[in-house]
């Protein structure tokens, strides 16, 4: 931000300073002037000391005077010419998307609270990114769309917390509704993914993508994509793919596991575990230390009126100038 104070109409300024000379040179001519026609015999009324002491006063008084009228002649010709104060704010706005794409089948609503409950304390550190969240069973469902609105946000990802924590609460209504759109299948994960990747737009501005993909990878249905075509979807679309495994029955964790993890490189992303505590905050971190860009917005021009200091000067300088005519005259 820069801050710079000037005038609008700068050029009253001199005129007013130049008005002000002017008129002190015009006294001190008619003070010499009137110095050399003085009154004769005067010179032994000078020497007395009363009189000596009075002219002294007076000539301070004068003095004094000149000095408030010009003093209020400035502030009067910087008023006229109004003072402001300008700033000139540049915004940082990040570049950044990225969407909490959560399975919320029945194996993985622990995990989602962690998750949720995570990346709702992190959000509060967020400056200009926009966020969105989705879930999905054997149909998916958008919490919210892209938004840098943090207040919607916060709101959002606590009632999500709160759904996970008691899937029989109001909140949990909300959440899962529209994600068990066909009979007898479950965790869709390939469809999930493709459809959190289809929530990202803007395709024409130079945007960081990422997807935070939480679930256990344990499929039962016939999905439209599988996990790796979803992967090359994402990829196609340069969306970054950051997979968060949460370790289901035995037979099924290795190879699970190694899909997701195969499918997140793939886009040059991440795999974790998603009981691990840190994963969250670690995908984050990478996000901003490898994918955030600046864009410098243009300029905030907040033009400030700035008269408060010229105005005492004004008031303060025109009172003294009366007290001095006054004092003068007398």
């Amino acid at each position: 931000m820069v801050t710079r104070a000037g005038l609008e109409v700068p050029w009253l300024v001199p005129v007013v300073l130049g008005v002000v000379a002017a008129a002190v040179l015009v006294g001190l001519l008619l003070r010499d002037r009137r110095a050399t026609t003085g009154v004769a015999n005067t010179e032994d009324l000078r020497r007395v000391p009363a009189l000596r002491a009075w002219r002294v006063r007076y000539r301070a008084l004068r003095v004094g005077l000149a000095l408030a009228v010009a003093a209020a002649a400035v502030g009067a010709g910087v008023l006229a010419a109004r003072p402001v104060t300008v700033e000139e704010r540049t915004r940082e706005l990040a570049n950044r998307d990225i969407v909490l794409c959560l399975d919320v089948s029945g194996s993985m609503v622990d995990y989602d609270e962690r998750v949720v409950a995570t990346f709702e304390r992190l959000v509060e550190g967020f400056t200009g990114e926009r966020v969105a969240l989705a879930v999905f069973d054997s149909t998916s469902s958008t919490v919210f769309p892209l938004t840098d609105d943090y207040t919607l946000v916060s709101e959002q990802l606590r009632a999500a917390r709160e759904a996970f924590a008691d899937p029989r609460s109001p909140e949990a209504e909300a959440i899962y509704r529209g994600t068990s759109g066909l009979e007898g299948q479950a965790s869709l994960v390939g469809d999930g993914l493709a459809s959190c990747t289809l929530l990202f737009d803007q395709f024409d501005a130079d945007r960081s993508r990422s997807v935070v993909l939480a679930t256990d990878n344990e499929v039962w249905g016939s999905p439209i994509y599988t996990l790796p075509e979803a992967a090359a979807l994402a990829a196609s679309r340069g969306v970054v793919l950051h997979a968060l495994h949460a370790a289901g029955r035995e037979t099924f964790a290795a190879s699970t596991a190694t899909e997701m993890r195969l499918a997140a490189e793939s886009t040059d992303g991440t795999f974790s575990t998603a009981d691990d505590a840190g994963a969250v905050p670690a995908i984050l971190a990478r996000v901003q230390a490898s994918q955030l860009a600046a864009m410098d917005a243009d300029p905030e021009r907040v033009v400030t009126d700035d008269s408060d200091r010229w105005l005492v000067l004004l008031y303060a300088a025109g009172l003294a100038a009366v007290v001095l005519a006054w004092r003068v005259r007398a």
